[in-house]
C-alpha cells in the first residue's frame, strides 16, 4: 500500500457507506456478472469477507453483492431463468438485484414485483452494458445519451421501489465525444436513488484500455448528497485504496478482479478497515476455496429444483470457466489443467487435486493483475441516427423496445 493510502485510510477513519436504510460497513460492491455472480459465488465471496472481519476482531459489516443482471420484461413475464437468477441464498443480506430495462413502464412493474413480493432489499439499474446486441438496439450503456428515456427509467424504478433503495450503474457515455456521466448522475440524484456508481471507461473502450479514474472525482465533485462508488481496475485491495484516495469516492465495485479470488474480498474487508495484511494463499487454500465453491454451486442448483446428481453435474461444469483463473500463477501442467476444466463429478474433482503439489506458495506477480475479458475498442452499435439528438422519437423508440436481451457487463 502507497503511504498516500494508508494515510487517507487510516484504521477508523473510515464511515460505513450508507445506501438507503443499509450501513455497509465495508464499502465494496460485487459487480453483476453474468454467469458468474450466482448465489453460490455471492455466498462465497462473503464467506472470505466474514471471515477477515472475524479474524481481526472487526465489526463492520460487509459489502454489497449483487445478483446477476435481470431483464425487467422477463421479470414481469416470470420467466424461469429470471426466477432463477433473482434467487437468493441465506447469507444474502441485504438481496441485492441488478435490473435491465428499456421501457419505463416495464421497469416500474418488475421493481414492483421485486419490492411486493419481498425479492429484495436493493435494486440497482444497469445503464452501463456495452454489448453490441444491447447498444444496437439502444440500451445498456447507450441509453443515458437519450436524456428523457433515462430520466423516466430511474423514475420509475425509484417511485415502484417505495422505501427500497435504487441505485444506478453507468459508464462514462458512449464515447469520448458523447459523455453522459456528469448529466446522468445529476438526474439520479434528482430523482432520487441512493447511490451512482460509474465504470471508468466508455462503451466504446469495453473492458480494453484503463479506466479514467479522474472521471469517478468529476462525478463525486458533482454528486453531493448521495454515495458516489467507482469501478475500472481494482485488481487488488490497494488498487482500491489507491482509487479512494485519488478521487474521493465513497466506496468501489469490484468485477474482473475477484475472478478465481474471491479472497480478495477478505483483503478489501481488512484493507478498508486500515490493516495491512494480505491474503496469499498457497495452492492447497485455493483448491480448498474452489472445491467450496463446486460444493456451494450444487447447493444452489439443489435450491433451483434440480435432483442432486444432475446439480453436482451443472456445478461441475459450471466450475470450469473459473480453473484457469483460480490457477493463475500457479505450477499446473496444461494436462491436469485440461482436465480439470472437464470435471463432472465432485469425486472427479478431489481426485485431480490431490494430484495437485498443493505445498505451493502464492505465486506472487504471476498470479496478480487482469483477469477475464479485456478485448480492444470497437465502434459502439447504435440504431440509425442515434447520436443526432439527444430526445427518443420515432424508429429509436420502436428499437429500445426491443433492447431487453439477457446481457449484462459494464
Amino acid at each position: 500500500m502507497s503511504a498516500a493510502s494508508a494515510g487517507a485510510l487510516a484504521h477508523g477513519t473510515i464511515n460505513p457507506m450508507r445506501i438507503g436504510p443499509y450501513d455497509v460497513g465495508t464499502p465494496v460492491v460485487l459487480a453483476p456478472m453474468a454467469g458468474i455472480t450466482n448465489a453460490a459465488f455471492r455466498q462465497l465471496c462473503r464467506e472470505q469477507a466474514g471471515a477477515a472481519l472475524a479474524t481481526h476482531d472487526l465489526h463492520l459489516g460487509g459489502g454489497l453483492f449483487v445478483s446477476e443482471m435481470v431483464t425487467s420484461r422477463a421479470l414481469v413475464e416470470r420467466s424461469p431463468e429470471s426466477m432463477r437468477l433473482i434467487q437468493h441464498g441465506p447469507g444474502d443480506v441485504p438481496r441485492s438485484v441488478q435490473l435491465y430495462g428499456v421501457d419505463p413502464a416495464t421497469v416500474g412493474a418488475a421493481v414492483r414485483m421485486l419490492v411486493d413480493e419481498d425479492r429484495a432489499d436493493h435494486i440497482d439499474l444497469n445503464f452501463g452494458c456495452p454489448v453490441p446486441k444491447v447498444t444496437r438496439k439502444g440500451g445498456g450503456a447507450a441509453l443515458p445519451w437519450k436524456a428523457g428515456l433515462f430520466r423516466d427509467i430511474v423514475r420509475a424504478a425509484v417511485n415502484a421501489a417505495g422505501s427500497t433503495p435504487v441505485t444506478v450503474k453507468m459508464r462514462k457515455g458512449v464515447d469520448d465525444d458523447h459523455l453522459t456521466f456528469i448529466e446522468a448522475g445529476l438526474t439520479a440524484e434528482a430523482e432520487g436513488v441512493a447511490a451512482v456508481a460509474l465504470h471508468a471507461r466508455t462503451a466504446a473502450q469495453h473492458y480494453s484500455g484503463h479506466a479514467d479514474w479522474t472521471a469517478i472525482a468529476e462525478l463525486k465533485r458533482a454528486v453531493t448528497s448521495v454515495p458516489v462508488l467507482g469501478n475500472g481496475d481494482i485488481w487488488s485491495a490497494d488498487d482500491a485504496l489507491r482509487m479512494v484516495a485519488a478521487t474521493g469516492c465513497d466506496g468501489v465495485v469490484v468485477g474482473r478482479g475477484c475472478l478465481g479470488r474471491p479472497w480478495l474480498f477478505a483483503d478489501l474487508a481488512a484493507a478498508f478497515a486500515g490493516e495491512q495484511v494480505r491474503v496469499t494463499p498457497d495452492l492447497r487454500h485455493v483448491a480448498d476455496t474452489l472445491r467450496r465453491h463446486v460444493v456451494l454451486l450444487a447447493e444452489h442448483y439443489v435450491a433451483a429444483g434440480e435432483a442432486e446428481a444432475m446439480a453436482e453435474l451443472k456445478a461441475c461444469r459450471d466450475i470450469r470457466k473459473h480453473i484457469a483463473w483460480y490457477l493463475k500463477g500457479f505450477s499446473v501442467g496444461q494436462p491436469l489443467r485440461a482436465a480439470l476444466a472437464l470435471v463432472e463429478s465432485l469425486q472427479q474433482l478431489d481426485d485431480l487435486i490431490h494430484s495437485l503439489d498443493l505445498a505451493q506458495p502464492w505465486p506472487g506477480e504471476a498470479a496478480e493483475g487482469q483477469r477475464g475479458r479485456a478485448g480492444s475498442p470497437k465502434r459502439v452499435a447504435l440504431p440509425d441516427g442515434w447520436l443526432d439528438s439527444r430526445e427518443l422519437e420515432g424508429a429509436g423508440a420502436v428499437l429500445v423496445r426491443e433492447a431487453e436481451l439477457s446481457f449484462s457487463g459494464g
